[in-house]
């Protein structure tokens, strides 16, 4: 991946990706079962997709459910699936109605029928929309990603399609299921934590990543504010020197 022109490079963040963190731990605080935190996280979701909209981000990507994440008890999986064809049915017409195109990444083959017809019926109804790109990572993990890529070229490459010397970090990225979208600018993590844990290893290469103390279900719109506020005070180098380096 190579870094991006001082044209290409966006004043304010277009692609926002969020490691939805802290749902469990916000239903402990609360004395409630980690479901109703997960239920909670939804709700904040819901939020933060029409404060996005609003202030005109065009790719908001989020972490939702992790290849690691069938470790956890299959109780608090079939919520997390459950509340994903719910989240689906209740927002699907608004999702259209304001302009919000719907996708996922992930091996979404894997999860439950349910899921997967949801998934495409929304994906289908929402296809024309040109406001915002909602992607749901889904039983996604990036190091299974980057395989699957490095799968696909050796293959093309055993099968003569490409030479080896033509694989580029264009190329390479061309076949990781981010294809259709730009390189997030900036990762946000509530719950206070800076790992990626997996998330977007490759394309987060030059991301600015902003992380807080608030966990996801109290993360609003005046949360999402901080975050695009302190992306505005960065100073995106791509490896160059700074501008205050440049100036003095």
């Amino acid at each position: 991946m190579s870094a991006p022109s001082k044209t290409e490079r966006p004043a304010v963040a277009q692609h926002v990706a969020i490691i939805m963190d802290g749902n469990g731990r916000w239903a402990r605080r609360q004395g409630l079962p980690r479901a109703e935190g997960h239920r909670r996280g939804v709700l904040a979701l819901k939020d933060i997709v029409k404060a996005a909209k609003v202030r005109q981000i065009k790719y908001l990507t989020v972490y939702a459910f992790s290849t690691e994440n069938w470790r956890r008890p299959q109780a608090e999986v079939d919520v997390l699936m459950d509340l994903l064809v719910e989240f689906i049915n209740s927002e699907v017409s608004e999702l259209k109605s304001e302009g919000v195109r719907l996708d996922a990444i992930g091996h979404i083959e894997e999860l439950p029928a349910r899921c997967q017809e949801k998934l495409a019926e929304g994906m289908a109804a929402t296809r024309m929309g040109r406001n915002l790109v909602l992607t749901l990572a889904l039983n996604y993990g990036a190091r299974r990603e980057i395989v699957d890529a490095a799968r696909a070229l050796a293959d093309a490459v055993r099968s003569g399609q490409i030479e080896t010397q033509e694989i580029t970090d264009a190329v390479f990225s061309a076949h990781l299921s981010t294809k259709d979208l730009p390189d997030p600018d900036l990762i946000i993590r509530p719950s206070g934590e800076w790992r990626l844990s997996n998330f977007l290893l490759w394309q987060a290469a030059y991301a600015e990543m902003y992380s807080t103390e608030v966990l996801w279900p109290d993360f609003d719109e005046k949360e999402l504010d901080l975050a695009l506020d302190a992306f505005a005070q960065r100073d995106r180098r791509y490896g160059a020197i700074s501008r205050t380096d440049q100036t003095s």
